[in-house]
């Protein structure tokens, strides 16, 4: 299976448009291709029960980020705010902009 290409980048500064933390602004520190969703920093925070790994030790319950659906995100601009991306070539290379400003991203 060929893997999808997005436009929201690993390092993106995002915010969250849809969801229990809609609004809320954070780093994006992982992108799942296969399955179309993002892991950001701080939020969706889920808790998940950890085994004890040796004899003796007691397991523990851990809160930690869950993915969330690309779609439920948007790319801040530092100028304008939540907004979506286009690609514009120049030569040879592609550069992310800003659908409101047109300033690049």
């Amino acid at each position: 299976m060929a893997e999808v290409k997005y436009k929201i980048k690993k390092g993106d500064q995002v915010k969250i448009i849809a969801g229990k933390d809609s609004g809320k602004t954070g780093r994006v520190l992982k992108i799942q291709r296969g399955t179309g969703r993002a892991i950001i920093e701080g939020l969706n925070m889920v808790k998940k029960t950890v085994k004890p790994k040796a004899q003796g030790d007691k397991g523990n319950i851990i809160e930690i980020e869950a993915a969330i659906d690309l779609s439920n995100v948007q790319v801040l601009c530092k100028k304008c705010g939540p907004t979506r991306i286009s690609i514009k070539v120049d030569g040879d290379s592609k550069v992310r902009i800003c659908k409101k400003c047109g300033e690049a991203l």
